[in-house]
């Protein structure tokens, strides 16, 4: 009895995961015709809006705590395996909600509040979906998973995308002086070939989550991530070109020699 609730349970959790990727195909075209009205395009016609900084933290934090819930509350907390999810998964969220906003520079610019619900409803889904399965609906994984290939090699792709990520977070910060609310051309890192290599590293972070979990969850994340960012990436490309006549012509969109 036991075991068919489980089934049916897990089947459930695998068809919701399902229709959360076909939202996603739907929003990549939709996000070709409308640009998320933050940072650059920043728009006051989606409503009340609050401080930047504060949007990002509100945002990103229940990414961190609700994993953190799943993990102590779940029937596979005490595996090894399950504790270095963790600390990967806290690894960038705690990084995105407690740091990152406040190392913004002019970012007493203002976000609508509506993109800051619509990120924390994806958020609290991404999150249910990947914790749910790894603490909760998944079989277990064994100690030998951390010396299998899939596993080092998500590992290694998370981390080399984490630091291409926050380099090139930190070039783009250190564009401004405090109080600065100017647009400049980013140099350094991987800008020297690609207009937006916070998000190719983005994408490499979340490809890696998908490939060391090895699960419907964390390649429904990648997929979200190259169907919210390749759109805005194609965005912020033609932005600049417009912008700046000077612009680099030879950087890619967002996939530094192919895109």
């Amino acid at each position: 009895m036991c075991f068919f609730l489980w089934f049916k349970i897990k089947l459930m959790g695998n068809l919701l995961n399902i229709l959360w990727v076909i939202l996603a195909f739907i929003v990549f075209l939709l996000l070709f015709f409308i640009s998320a009205p933050y940072g650059k395009f920043t728009s006051y016609k989606w409503g009340p809006t609050i401080p930047a900084k504060f949007g990002w933290f509100f945002m990103e934090t229940p990414s961190s705590l609700l994993f953190l819930f799943y993990f102590f509350t779940g029937k596979h907390k005490t595996g090894i395996v399950e504790v270095l999810f963790l600390l990967i998964w806290e690894f960038h969220y705690v990084y995105r909600a407690f740091i990152y906003p406040f190392r913004m520079r002019g970012s007493d610019r203002a976000m609508p509040i509506t993109i800051v619900l619509m990120a924390l409803f994806f958020n609290f889904m991404n999150c249910y979906f990947n914790a749910r399965y790894l603490f909760w609906l998944s079989p277990g994984y064994s100690v030998s998973w951390v010396v299998n290939p899939k596993f080092l090699i998500g590992v290694v792709m998370f981390f080399v995308g984490s630091y291409i990520n926050r380099q090139s977070d930190m070039i783009l910060q250190n564009l401004r002086k405090p109080g600065d609310k100017g647009y400049y051309i980013p140099y350094g890192g991987l800008y020297k070939f690609t207009s937006n290599p916070n998000y190719f590293g983005e994408l490499i972070i979340w490809t890696g989550w998908a490939m060391c979990t090895w699960s419907l969850a964390g390649a429904s994340f990648a997929i979200w991530t190259f169907a919210n960012l390749a759109p805005r990436a194609v965005s912020n490309h033609k932005w600049y070109i417009s912008k700046f006549p000077d612009y680099p012509k030879q950087r890619y969109i967002l996939i530094p020699f192919v895109w």
